[in-house]
C-alpha cells in the first residue's frame, strides 16, 4: 500500500530582503513546502516582491496576512530588530513560525517568543538552516560516534566585507547592524552545536563609526579545559573555514562552511576520509523540512535547534555585547 505524500506546508514571508527571496527560491526545490502570499510594510512593496519570487498573494498589513487560513507557516525575514514584534503577532495568530537569525536582538526578547509560542502551543524555531545542512547533519553522527575522541577546540569564522554605507542595515544600529549580531551569530551557534553552552565567554570588539561593530573575536571555554573560537567580520574577507579538533581526529569544513559544502576528517594517524556533498540551491530548503516534519509530529520545537539553545545562543551573545559595550538603540 503506498503511503500517502502529505500535503506541503504552506508558507508566508514577512520581509522582503535578500535572504527573504534566497528562501523563496530554495522552497521550490522542496516538497515540503509551498509559497502561499508575501507581506511587507507597503503595498506596493509587497506586490514587488511578490512579482520577484513568483508567490500568488501579497499583503501590505501584516494582519490581514495572518488572518488567511490558508497560511500554515510564516517565516520572519524582517530586519533584526523587528523579529520580536513580527514573530509576536504570527505566534498570536497562530502560526508557525521560522525566525530568520539571529532569533532576536537578546535573550529577553528571545525568551518572550519562547513564552508566548509555548503559552498559544505554536511551533517556533529560529532559521539558524546552517544547522540543517547535510553536511552538518552528517557531522553530528560523526562526534555522536565519537570519531574525534574528545573534542578539545573548536574554530569558525565568518567575514564578509561590506563596502562602507551607512544607510545600509549593516551599518546601522537602529536596525541591529554590525558583525556580531548579523556574522558572528553562525560561528557562535555553531560552537554551540559542539560544545554546548559555555562557562566563559571573552571578546574584544573594533567599532564601526556608525556605532556597530566591524569585526569580534570570540572566546569560549567549557569543562575539561575545552575551546571555541568564533571571529566574525565586516571589514575583511576571510577564509571562511570552520573546524573540529578532537584527540584521535579533526574535522575541516570547507570555505563557506556555513553554506552547502564539503569537509575532511583527517585521524592522529593521517588517515584520510572525504565528505563531498552536492545540494542544489542555496541549502535554505533543509529548515523548512524540519519545520514540516516537526508540525507534521505535533511538535513546537526542533530536536535540532531547541528554543532552549537559541535562548543560550542569544545569552552568549548578550555576554559578549556587555564586554564590549555594544548596545542597540531599540533596548
Amino acid at each position: 500500500m503506498t503511503t500517502p505524500t502529505p500535503e506541503p506546508l504552506r508558507w508566508a514571508i514577512v520581509g522582503t530582503g535578500g535572504i527573504a527571496a534566497a528562501f523563496a527560491a530554495d522552497l521550490r526545490l522542496s516538497d515540503a513546502g509551498e509559497l502561499v502570499a508575501v507581506g511587507s510594510r507597503t503595498a506596493a512593496r509587497a506586490e514587488a516582491f511578490a512579482a520577484q519570487v513568483g508567490a500568488p498573494r501579497s499583503y501590505g498589513d501584516q494582519a490581514e496576512l495572518l488572518a488567511a487560513e490558508d497560511i500554515d507557516a510564516v517565516y520572519v525575514a524582517t530586519p533584526h530588530t523587528a523579529h520580536r514584534d513580527a514573530a509576536l503577532a504570527a505566534i498570536e495568530a497562530g502560526k508557525a513560525v521560522l525566525v530568520e537569525k539571529p532569533f532576536t536582538i537578546n535573550r529577553a526578547e528571545a525568551e518572550e517568543l519562547v513564552k508566548a509560542a509555548r503559552a498559544r502551543g505554536v511551533f517556533l524555531m529560529e532559521a539558524m538552516w546552517t544547522r540543517f545542512l547535510p553536511h552538518m547533519v552528517r557531522i553530528r553522527r560523526l562526534l555522536d560516534e565519537g570519531r574525534l575522541g574528545d573534542v578539545r577546540l573548536v574554530t569558525a569564522e565568518h567575514g564578509v566585507w561590506f563596502h562602507r554605507d551607512p544607510a545600509h542595515r549593516m551599518f546601522d544600529p537602529h536596525l541591529g547592524g554590525g558583525a556580531l549580531l548579523d556574522l558572528g551569530v553562525y560561528p557562535v551557534s555553531f560552537l554551540s552545536m559542539v560544545l554546548g553552552a559555555p562557562a566563559t565567554v571573552l571578546a574584544a570588539t573594533q567599532f564601526g563609526d556608525t556605532g556597530v561593530d566591524g569585526q569580534t573575536a570570540v572566546i569560549t571555554g567549557y569543562a575539561g579545559g575545552r575551546q571555541g573560537v568564533a571571529t566574525s567580520s565586516m571589514e575583511a574577507f576571510l577564509p571562511n573555514r570552520a573546524s573540529i579538533a578532537g584527540t584521535d581526529a579533526r574535522i575541516d569544513i570547507d570555505a563557506w562552511w556555513y553554506r552547502p559544502t564539503s569537509f575532511t576528517l583527517t585521524a592522529r594517524t593521517g588517515a584520510v576520509e572525504r565528505y563531498e556533498f552536492a545540494v542544489p540551491g542555496n541549502g535554505l530548503r533543509f529548515q523548512t523540512e524540519e519545520v514540516a516534519r516537526c508540525v507534521r509530529a505535533g511538535l513546537l520545537e526542533s530536536p535540532t535547534l531547541t528554543l532552549d539553545e537559541s535562548c543560550q545562543i542569544m545569552g552568549t551573545m548578550d555576554e559578549v555585547r556587555a564586554q564590549v559595550g555594544l548596545r542597540y538603540p531599540s533596548e
